[in-house]
């Protein structure tokens, strides 16, 4: 069965790309806009169903992944910051804070119509941070596109004192721990 990223995200492509199984990408094209009073654990569940429904919508025979990603302070979600100036401010709030992640994974089978979803948290811990090494981090990664105003998988792991959660992937934007279980559900053994 062909096996699709609901994605157009580099760093959700790349993880995938670890478990060396043949996929496509897709882009989704749906509105992410949070609904009204909806927490953000049932927006990332939310979000990652419809991306994957989006894409299904195309295609008779194949496994769809849907995912999505937002980063929660207080309740709060901190979204892509998109300007440097946006970044510093972001990762200024986070100095010295605790911050979760959480991501919205799911597999949808179109010939058959079932899917699972689930949300995976991730809680980091900032260090604290001074003005100047916040400055220095932005230019060096320009983190613009990413939640939180961060790449963990790059310089962007030098901000935290801690990561928390059961699967390091997660933190990136695609759970593969989670994913692996729930692709073998369908009958894909990434290592068969």
């Amino acid at each position: 069965m062909h096996l699709i990223l609901a994605s157009t995200s580099p760093y959700r492509a790349e993880l995938l790309a670890r478990l060396g199984v043949p996929f496509s990408t897709e882009s989704p094209a749906i509105d992410e806009s949070p609904l009204a009073a909806e927490t953000p654990r049932d927006l990332v569940y939310r979000l990652a169903q419809r991306k994957a429904e989006a894409v299904a919508e195309h295609h008779e025979r194949a496994l769809i992944i849907g995912s999505d990603q937002i980063a929660v302070l207080d309740e709060q979600i901190l979204g892509k910051p998109g300007t440097a100036a946006l970044a510093r401010a972001q990762l200024a709030l986070l100095s010295a804070r605790e911050v979760s992640f959480l991501t919205g994974l799911c597999v949808l089978n179109t010939a058959d119509g079932s899917l699972a979803v689930t949300v995976v948290e991730t809680p980091v811990r900032f260090r604290q941070l001074s003005e100047t090494q916040i400055a220095h981090y932005i230019e060096r990664e320009m983190p613009l596109d990413c939640a939180g105003g961060f790449k963990s998988e790059g310089l962007g792991i030098a901000l935290f004192e801690a990561i928390g959660g059961s699967d390091p992937s997660a933190l990136i934007g695609l759970p593969l721990i989670e994913l692996c279980a729930m692709l073998g559900r369908q009958g894909m053994d990434v290592l068969g």
